[in-house]
């Protein structure tokens, strides 16, 4: 168990976080929740054992089995699968031994790998990569030779296949696509240990936690059930303060007008109805993020024409060998399309193609006269003037703007007039990110090209793109990871796949099964055993959501000796506190105290019972898949 007594902790003469009192259980999954900057990285920085408290204590188990994913990257020369099993030290150590001449060592070897499953770490390890992204002729490639987003995800196969039994996980899906992403989902919710996760995919978040940590107004609140709970009780508990009240109405009937607008567009049944539970989300959580400080808006540009862009016959790749072949496509004015497709399909591939940064093979690629488009992708933020500030930056392309009104301006995206002074060199990815994103909302460009815009990017600044893109009255042509993005500003979706682009009618909880589907008719299409293959496939699916309900139905158990208890201990106090005497005595301390109690047990049985029906709702689900 992870305890925390009166836990307080500085960092740059300010207090993160005071009076921290708090008990995570075994077998727990918890979101880590706070602002950027609010402390979480510092928090998990406390758990390894990085940082000391500044006062009070905090108690975890054995710390050799406790596993951080490393945000660092390592310049080493083994292979990528080497790489990934080297992770866990003790299977490492003895695959090592088994190379020695010393029968009692290689002994020794054989029964630690026996012990701790060994024999078969290679093909998980290969597995934990391919579900990452990785091809089969990656397995033998130097970690050298990866990018930095590609050795990120090497990391992350290499604590998973660590065995731990408590696991942190800060931003994990940064560098995943969405096929990536929805593998990674799926291995957290058949995890046995616990859990730490701060995230800002709030899919992610809502699939695999059942308890919220979170970090707010200096201190540290610890709540059960998932993230969407928190959100609507941290609303609940944000309109109780009266000067929020005014804007939070103003908000929600913003919002509604967006929610009403939307759904009158929305003609596709299966995606209406997804795109419909998404924006009565949007309402959930506005009253959430009603204290954000990044708001802003897309300015109005001038209109394109129709079609903005069209594709006539385009073949796209690289070094005369094309990715996607024979392609027609048109963008439309007011056009919200999603792309969707595998690792490597060739979705960055075509929004390059879009942008005019990559030229056709063969065909042609026509815009209309009027077309402006703006370009977002992940290297952008390596392309800012580290030593300019950002209003240095937006100078460059409005001179004439003045600092003030930059200033202005920039104050939307969540920079103070202090941050948007001075140099970029030291911000935060997210910070990066928002800057970029303010640089190209500035251009005022009617076609908005996104090749996974939320990456770094914190929940409350995801919302505002999620509401910015809402009023935009220009195209959207959207790559991303973040399914939360795609289901609330996508009317549309195509699937990249085979050299091809094609309209996609499904939902994206239809591309998730289609995935499935197609890694199992690959592990079949690979063996020799034709049908047996097939049907074993079909079984590890099964045994895989049998382990996969596992978790929660330990975990509906749990809640319901707990509600019983509860509702025992209720019972006993009624009792209790209807003996008249109780009423008579001038000494009201012991009234006080039943009724103190009384109050704590009705609003913990409240809090079980909710937590009860979630894990209930999500059996269900789960069932139904």
């Amino acid at each position: 168990m992870i305890e925390a007594r009166s836990l307080g902790l500085m960092r740059g003469g300010h207090w993160l976080f005071r009076h921290a009192a708090f008990s995570l259980h075994p077998g727990w999954k918890v979101g880590v929740v706070g602002v950027n900057g609010s402390g979480k990285s510092s928090f998990f920085a406390l758990l390894m054992g990085a940082l000391d408290p500044d006062e009070g204590t905090l108690s975890t188990p054995d710390a050799s089995r406790l596993r951080i994913l490393e945000q660092e990257t390592k310049r080493v020369e083994l292979a990528a699968l080497d790489y990934v099993l080297s992770g866990d030290e003790e299977l490492w150590t003895a695959r090592q031994s088994l190379a020695l001449k010393d029968p009692a060592t290689v002994a020794a070897a054989h029964d630690v790998l026996e012990r701790i499953d060994g024999y078969s770490a290679e093909s998980r390890g290969a597995r934990y990569l391919a579900g990452l992204g990785f091809s089969e002729t990656d397995l033998a490639r130097p970690v050298s030779e990866f990018s930095g987003g590609w050795q990120i995800r090497l990391n992350l196969a290499r604590v998973l296949i660590s065995r731990p039994e408590i696991l942190l996980l800060d931003e994990p899906t940064n560098h995943l696509d969405l096929d990536a992403t929805l593998w990674l989902e799926q291995w957290l919710r058949e995890f046995q240990g616990t859990l730490l996760l701060i995230s800002h995919d709030r899919d992610l978040l809502d699939s695999t936690i059942d308890h919220i940590l979170a970090i707010e107004d200096n201190e540290i609140r610890v709540e059960s059930g998932s993230y969407g709970t928190y959100e609507r009780r941290r609303g609940e508990r944000l309109a109780h303060q009266s000067a929020l009240r005014k804007r939070q109405i103003a908000e929600t009937e913003r919002l509604q007008r967006f929610v009403d607008r939307f759904r009158a567009k929305a003609t596709k049944a299966r995606q209406a109805q997804s795109r419909i539970k998404a924006l009565d989300r949007m309402e959930i959580a506005a009253a959430a993020r009603v204290d954000s400080p990044v708001r802003f808006h897309f300015r109005d540009g001038q209109p394109g024409g129709n079609p903005m862009l069209a594709l006539d016959h385009v073949n796209l790749g690289y070094d005369n060998k094309a990715v996607l072949r024979d392609l027609t496509l048109s963008i439309r004015p007011g056009m919200r399309l999603g792309l969707l497709g595998r690792n490597g399909a060739g979705k960055s591939t075509l929004i390059k193609a879009l942008s005019g940064s990559l030229q056709p093979i063969s065909g042609n690629i026509t815009p209309s006269k009027t077309l402006s488009a703006g370009y977002f992708a992940q290297h952008q933020l390596d392309q800012l003037d580290l030593s300019s500030s950002a209003v240095d930056h937006l100078l460059r392309l409005s001179p004439g703007q003045g600092e003030s009104g930059a200033r202005g301006y920039l104050g939307g995206f969540g920079f103070s007039e202090e941050r948007a002074l001075v140099p970029v060199a030291p911000f935060s990815g997210g910070e990066k990110a928002r800057l970029c994103l303010a640089l190209l909302i500035w251009q005022s460009p009617n076609l908005l090209l996104l090749d996974e815009p939320t990456n770094h990017l914190d929940i409350g600044t995801r919302d505002a793109l999620v509401e910015a893109l809402s009023t935009y009255d220009g195209a959207v042509v959207v790559v991303s990871h973040d399914r939360y993005l795609l289901r609330t500003c996508c009317d549309e979706f195509a699937l990249v796949a085979d050299g091809r682009v094609q309209a996609y009618e499904g939902s994206l909880e239809d591309y998730a099964k289609w995935l499935a589907k197609g890694a199992i008719s690959e592990r079949a299409g690979a063996s020799t055993g034709g049908r047996r293959a097939q049907r074993r496939d079909v079984a590890l699916v099964r045994q895989q959501k049998a382990e996969a309900r596992r978790p929660l139905t330990r975990r509906i158990e749990q809640l319901e000796q707990e509600m019983s208890h509860t509702q025992n201990e209720l019972d006993e106090l009624d009792t209790r506190m209807s003996d008249p005497a109780l009423y008579q005595e001038t000494d009201s301390a012991e009234l006080a105290e039943l009724t103190e109690r009384s109050g704590r047990m009705r609003c913990k049985l409240t809090e079980l019972e909710d937590a009860w029906l979630e894990a209930q709702t999500s059996m269900e689900n789960m069932a139904q898949t």
